[in-house]
């Protein structure tokens, strides 16, 4: 993927190779691939995946996800289905992807 002239490296499901080349134009161009606009309720879940990641080292599967989330945001958006219509059809993977992080394991 190229991203402002600057050639990005992808593993085979589209998930950035390198975490440290994650950037607001990598997150926007790789929601764009997953026909999602982003906003900022988008914007929220792909923060609070970005701190799940540094505080666990691991990228969430969805029920963790969903606890993290009622815990940070509240019981409103802490819901799955709330997060399914953030990012369908799989919110843990297409937000982890777009948060530039690594593939969940639980996730198939």
């Amino acid at each position: 993927m190229s991203i402002n002239n600057q050639k990005v490296a992808l593993d085979k499901d589209g998930y950035l190779i390198d975490l440290n080349e994650w950037s607001v134009d990598i997150a926007n161009e790789l929601a764009k691939q997953e026909n999602i606009s982003l906003s900022a309720a988008h914007w929220e879940i792909i923060n609070l995946l970005q701190d799940f990641y540094r505080e666990f080292e691991i990228s969430p599967a969805m029920r963790a996800l969903v606890k993290y989330t009622e815990k940070k945001l509240g019981s409103d958006k802490g819901k799955s289905i709330y997060l399914l219509q953030l990012f369908p059809p799989s919110p843990a993977k297409i937000a982890s992807k777009i948060a530039g992080l690594p593939r969940p394991t639980n996730c198939l």
